[in-house]
Order: C-alpha cells, then sequence, then structure tokens
C-alpha cells in the first residue's frame, strides 16, 4: 500500500467546521474535561497542552495533519 492510498482511508475526526475554542481557527485538538469537549487549533492546543492534559479524560490530536504532504 502506498502513502497516498493510505492518506486517502484516514478518517479524521475533526473537520473544518470545528473551531478553536479560544479563537475560532480550524480545531485540530480535542480535549474532554469534566464531560464537555473542548476545541483547539494548534496554537492553543499546546499553549494550554500540560495544564489540560492533567484535568482532560481525553485527548485527541490530529496537527500531523498540518504537515502532510498535499
Amino acid at each position: 500500500m502506498n502513502a497516498t492510498t493510505e492518506r486517502e482511508t484516514v478518517e479524521y475526526r475533526l473537520t473544518a467546521m470545528d473551531r478553536c475554542d479560544s479563537c475560532g481557527a480550524q480545531a485540530y485538538i480535542a480535549a474532554e474535561v469534566n464531560g464537555s469537549e473542548l476545541l483547539f487549533c494548534a496554537h492553543h492546543g499546546r499553549k494550554y497542552e500540560e495544564k489540560l492534559r492533567a484535568v482532560a479524560t481525553s485527548w485527541h490530536d490530529e496537527t500531523a495533519r498540518l504537515i502532510e504532504a498535499v
């Protein structure tokens, strides 16, 4: 299986409609805290990651999509 085929079969959970709760940019990180989902762009996700991971029950990171070849 080549890289193009693998990339096409990956299903992402976050879409362009998902927006960062801090600034409104496209969200690439989702964290569940106290039963609520928080969405963050890569910048804000990294900015708050240390504190969020300490209290989050789940952490979903799709920031690798930002560096994928087109």
